[in-house]
């Protein structure tokens, strides 16, 4: 796979510059939309599904992590009939209390490292603080456990990424990264379709993130002040890497201060002055796609995503090309009485995806090289916007 840089920003182009030609880009995109084609709906195509159990084996599961979001009971492990919660675990001790009430569990630890030192449970759900998410997540394989973790794989760190899927690979257990753009409706209806030929090659492609923090959301020991934001790009890149299973290879990047006060000089730990950060990044197609983190942007808080291709084009559940046997598009079945949770209903889709990965020995949609190949790009771009959109080559971690 080549990892040739492209010119996506000129040399003699200042960011202004660059930031309106990505406005320019959007609107032009959008205004495909008047051209003719056929107009089927994701919707419109699938009949409910029913779920149907693949085992009657129940799978010991550990949960660590009840922080602001509450994610650790969030996903429904505990409303799944193939999973038995084992224990849970929260460094802080109100919280690891109401995480064994919502999980309805009756034992805790005060730690993931004394968690996953439990024989009886065979794998754990990492829904900690992102900058240990990768350190967490490879304790846990170490000590046997299979693992799926919140996003993103890894916080900033190239070095982390490689220890990480090292660790995979050195284990053989089953890891899965929990990105809900996969599971949104539109993402899946547009992953069938494009492996149904519905687009052939992606010529462009866009992923959006706003999420509009006038005031950091908070976090434990603050990680979220102030933070680089493509260093949280999986919600944006999951609409190239997640419908394709291509790669994102090269990255121009753009910043942007809105002036918010974490961004001020002194203020983050991270020494980062941007708010904003808008990605352009060539394809392993030869295509380009736009990948943006925007916290500036007033009062808008959204996932969303586009792609244009030889034969179509989808924005929504709504798709425009020449495919006329639609596959089905609807999303996969859940268990009777699991709630669909949020993230546009992505939460127990990802979980059942984790537990049916593991009862079936196979690898889950988002394993260890998707899950980087959706992170490691904006960790490049986030360096790419600090020299000014200097062109830099992504990382690639497939199998050897």
């Amino acid at each position: 796979m080549s990892t040739a840089p492209f010119n996506a920003m000129p040399l003699n182009m200042d960011r202004r510059d660059f930031l309106g030609k990505l406005g320019c880009m959007s609107l032009g995109a959008s205004a495909v939309a008047g051209l003719g084609g056929r107009v089927a709906s994701a919707g419109a195509s699938s009949a409910e599904k029913v779920w149907a159990p693949v085992s009657d084996r129940k799978v010991r599961v550990g949960i660590v992590g009840y922080g602001v979001c509450q994610f650790g009971a969030a996903f429904g492990f505990q409303d799944h009939p193939n999973v038995e919660i084992v224990a849970v675990s929260d460094l802080i001790a109100e919280r690891r209390n109401g995480l064994m009430e919502a999980c309805r569990c009756d034992k805790s630890y005060e730690s993931l490292e004394k968690l996953v030192q439990d024989p009886k449970i065979e794998a754990v759900f990492v829904a900690t603080d992102a900058p240990n998410h990768a350190k967490h997540c490879m304790e846990a394989l170490n000590h046997g456990k299979h693992v799926m973790t919140a996003v993103p794989a890894v916080f900033g760190s190239i070095e982390q990424a490689e220890q990480l899927v090292e660790t995979v690979q050195k284990t053989g257990l089953k890891y899965m990264m929990a990105e809900t753009s996969c599971y949104r409706a539109d993402n899946c209806a547009m992953r069938q379709i494009y492996r149904a030929g519905g687009f052939g090659k992606l010529v462009y492609s866009e992923g959006e993130y706003f999420h509009f923090s006038p005031t950091p959301i908070p976090s434990f020991n603050g990680w979220r002040v102030g933070m680089p934001p493509l260093w949280y790009p999986t919600h944006s890149t999951a609409y190239y890497v997640g419908v394709t299973g291509g790669r994102l290879t090269s990255v121009s990047c753009g910043g942007f201060d809105a002036g918010l006060a974490a961004n001020r000089p002194g203020a983050n730990r991270y020494d980062n002055p941007y708010s904003d950060e808008i990605a352009l990044f060539h394809t392993s197609e030869g295509g380009v796609s736009r990948m943006l983190m925007c916290k500036g942007v007033q009062g808008v808080i959204v996932e969303t995503g586009r792609v244009y291709g030889q034969r179509g084009w989808m924005e929504g559940t709504d798709y425009h090309g020449l495919l006329k046997d639609l596959p089905d598009l609807s999303r996969p079945a859940i268990p009777r009485g699991m709630p669909a949770g949020g993230h546009g209903g992505s939460h127990g889709p990802l979980a059942n995806e984790f537990v049916t990965a593991i009862l079936e020995d196979r690898e889950p949609l988002v394993n260890v090289y998707e899950a980087l190949a959706m992170t490691v790009p904006g960790i490049v771009a986030h360096q790419s916007a600090l020299k000014d959109g200097e062109t830099l080559a992504v990382p690639q971690y497939d199998r050897g």
